[in-house]
């Protein structure tokens, strides 16, 4: 996003990209004007020209930002995790729930704002997310293949899975009677025994 070096250049720009999370959080990309954004960053309307080159930019930047990280972080997680496919799925649940809820306003932005996108942006950002549904799938394909997973289509299960998941966000409240840990657990118990083979339901 910065087109300027330097410190104050890279500092300008992390408030920019903050500020463009945060008021198109709350007011929609299409009502976020570049007056606004430059006002709460506290520079002039046209000095951000010089750290971005559009509205349309900045958007695709965020979600693409967005999704570089939860693909990086994804495979990290995914690496670390014990070989067993049941265990590689507790391992991107936790890792799921617990990006998404420390990154609500981009989980948001990202999904809600994708239909804001251009087409070539748009293009771009949909193959990010059909890599990293991907990456749920082949947990699901090679539980099947082994014979720990008892699922119809690995494909539709993905998709279902990542809905409950990513809905956790619309709802969590860090004030309220379950923790972070808590909701992982009730949701790893839900997929895990939709998921694994009969024989297998007793959990850890």
């Amino acid at each position: 996003m910065s087109r300027i070096a330097g410190p104050k250049g890279l500092r300008t720009a992390a408030a920019i990209r903050r500020a463009g999370l945060k008021l198109i959080y709350r007011h929609g990309f299409g009502a976020m004007s570049l007056r606004d954004l430059a006002s709460e960053v506290g520079i002039q309307a046209s000095s951000l020209y010089n750290h971005i080159r559009t509205k349309q930019d900045l958007l695709f930047d965020l979600i693409r930002e967005h999704m570089e990280a939860l693909l990086a972080q994804t495979d990290a997680a995914l690496a670390a995790a014990p070989d067993t496919a049941a265990d590689r799925l507790r391992t991107f649940i936790r890792h799921h729930i617990v990006y998404h809820l420390e990154k609500k306003q981009d989980v948001f932005i990202a999904n809600f704002e994708l239909r804001s996108l251009d087409a070539p942006h748009y293009a771009t950002i949909v193959a990010m997310r059909r890599a990293y549904e991907g990456k749920l799938m082949a947990v699901l394909d090679a539980g099947v293949a082994t014979g720990e997973f008892d699922i119809h289509d690995t494909r539709i299960t993905a998709y279902s899975i990542l809905a409950m998941l990513t809905g956790v966000c619309t709802w969590y409240k860090p004030e309220g009677r379950l923790s972070k840990s808590e909701i992982v657990d009730l949701h790893t118990n839900m997929v895990l025994h939709g998921c694994i083979a009969q024989r297998e339901h007793a959990l850890p």
